[in-house]
């Protein structure tokens, strides 16, 4: 991303208004990773981010890290089947630096977290946001490390998770996108990187019927938005709930 920061530095798009824009014509232009390097820059600003500002913020990173943790997926499953091979060292080598790309943006996402946006005197609704996105960049990191930095990525994870939840279930209603979207990944991590589906579903689920219950006071600017991860968590119920109860 080197490259990137002195292409948008020797633009002299250094005010906030200016890397606003650029970062939503690079999502448009699906110049992801402009848009992140635009967006570093802003929260390194030290000043609030709005909503939107927020969202930008999040939908760059989530496309930068998604590239390297599809590329990690699939190269990690060709390093298993060459294991032994000629070429496995050579795959090995390769897989090790996708790890190491994935590990940079997921640092810098949570120093940006820890050091910029996550603040005391901040609203609760960004605070949740932040500690969401800090436990997924902190789920990215376990799922590709091992031994003791899985266990402390794993943990962290969990810290956040666990206090964006209690948060949300105090200052969000149920139907919330953020609130939600919370529910939806802690519970990706119960079931993917702490390999409990029991939690996993009852998570899942309990966010589910709640916001069913409270359908039909979905607001308007986000319906969409909470059907969607009312979906989603009720596809994750339908994938493992043989996992959860081995009866049925």
């Amino acid at each position: 991303m080197a490259a990137v920061t002195s292409w948008i530095t020797d633009s002299g798009c250094k005010d906030h208004d200016s890397l606003v824009n650029i970062a939503k014509l690079a999502e448009q232009a699906e110049r992801f990773e402009d848009m992140a390097v635009a967006m570093k820059a802003i929260a390194e600003m030290g000043t609030e981010l709005n909503n939107e500002e927020r969202n930008l913020l999040s939908v760059a990173y989530k496309n930068v890290v998604g590239a390297r943790r599809s590329s990690w997926r699939i190269m990690s499953s060709i390093a298993k089947k060459q294991s032994g091979t000629p070429i496995a060292d050579q795959t090995d080598v390769y897989l090790k630096k996708v790890e190491e790309e994935l590990t940079k943006i997921c640092n810098d996402v949570l120093g940006l977290l820890s050091t910029n946006l996550i603040k005391e005197s901040i609203d609760a609704e960004p605070q949740i946001f932040y500690y969401k996105m800090m436990g997924d960049y902190y789920r990215h990191l376990a799922e590709v490390q091992t031994k003791e930095s899985h266990e402390k990525s794993t943990a962290s994870a969990e810290d956040a998770y666990s206090t964006a939840t209690k948060l949300a279930e105090k200052e969000l209603p149920v139907t919330h996108p953020i609130r939600l979207g919370l529910a939806l990944n802690y519970s990706v991590f119960f079931h993917e990187i702490k390999n409990e589906p029991e939690n996993a579903c009852s998570l899942a689920k309990a966010a589910f019927d709640n916001a069913i219950a409270e359908v039909d006071n979905i607001k308007n600017e986000t319906y969409k938005d909470t059907t969607l991860i009312m979906q989603l968590l009720r596809d994750n119920l339908t994938l493992w709930t043989s996992e959860c109860d081995p009866d049925q």
